[in-house]
């Protein structure tokens, strides 16, 4: 068992005041690391024979997604080799799984920190949108982008790379969702047994919370009217997740967050607005946190201008 330093333990402290069981519960959680077992996303029908051991479901598990029994590597198997399935971990599909709470059609897409593809695929099995359009800012990460997406074929969809800040004016309200699976400092990975130095730095965290404001403000204009944010981190800190939010509210009061009726048992305890938490010590995934917001202003979603795909490098998946 790794002892933990003092900034877990203040984390511990922020994140459960005065409750020490959960302190503790937490800590032992980033300490005792363990494998989560792995979820298959199913791109495309299920085999008729299931090759894998399959856990029970729970209550709000999306249909096209089974979890493994146990954490054995199937990256190798030939059903993930030909694109039958995309393999991500159990705190992607909570997060992910707000937008199950979208009753209205999602015909055009934006996925706006894409790499490696995850969240963008699980959008394309929930809604099949017309267009979408996955974007990720660094370079080096582009490659693994598009093989996954076109390893699931995941058709149409083009993959581009570009700062949201140019994005958010050349085409707004283009998006009936937007996705931010936000770069954070990436707590929860310690929970897997994974590295992350600095994560419980405040200097960290505040940079990692200012980027993720700079980059919800310029998502925010992409959004059609009645259109939807949704905002994912993989981090624990409430400087970056309740924080941003609240900062993100007080200024695009157009936007309210929505409730996400299965994900109800999970609302956070640090605010009353509607967001959702999955800590580690709960045994399901490493962590995750969510909030689904909604463009409440009347007006038409604007088609994507021929320009964008032409004056732009764009690879079509």
């Amino acid at each position: 068992m790794a002892t933990p330093s003092n900034l877990l333990l203040k984390l511990s402290r922020r994140l459960f005041t005065a409750d020490e069981t959960r302190q503790a519960e937490f800590v032992e959680a980033l300490t005792q690391p363990h494998d989560y077992p792995s979820c298959i996303l199913w791109c495309h029908p299920r085999p008729e024979t299931m090759p894998f051991a399959i856990a029970p479901p729970v209550s709000w598990q999306p249909s096209f997604v089974d979890r493994l029994e146990t954490p054995d590597k199937i990256g190798q198997h030939p059903l993930h080799q030909d694109g039958h399935f995309y393999c991500l971990d159990f705190s992607s599909v909570f997060a992910a799984s707000a937008m199950q709470a979208i009753a209205t059609p999602v015909r055009t897409l934006f996925d706006m920190c894409a790499s490696p593809g995850g969240k963008s695929v699980f959008a394309w099995r929930t809604f099949q949108p017309d267009c979408l359009i996955a974007n990720e800012v660094t370079s080096k990460r582009i490659g693994a982008l598009v093989h996954n997406l076109r390893r699931c074929n995941i058709r149409p969809s083009y993959v581009i790379s570009a700062d949201s800040k140019p994005l958010a004016a050349e085409i707004p309200d283009v998006a009936d969702l937007v996705l931010v699976d936000a770069p954070c400092t990436c707590q929860s990975v310690l929970a897997k047994g994974e590295k992350a130095p600095g994560c419980f730095h405040p200097v960290s965290i505040n940079k990692n919370a200012n980027r993720q404001k700079r980059i919800l403000a310029n998502s925010a204009s992409l959004v059609a009217p009645q259109g939807y944010l949704l905002y994912m981190t993989c981090t624990y800190s409430s400087e970056e997740n309740e924080g941003v939010l609240n900062w993100f509210l007080e200024r695009f009061p157009q936007f309210s967050p929505v409730v996400v009726p299965h994900l109800i048992p999970y609302q956070s305890h640090l605010t009353e607005h509607p967001c959702y938490r999955m800590f580690p010590q709960e045994g399901l995934g490493a962590g995750s946190f969510t909030v689904l917001l909604q463009k409440r202003v009347e007006g038409d979603r604007h088609p994507i201008p021929e320009s964008f795909f032409t004056q732009r490098r764009v690879i079509t998946v």
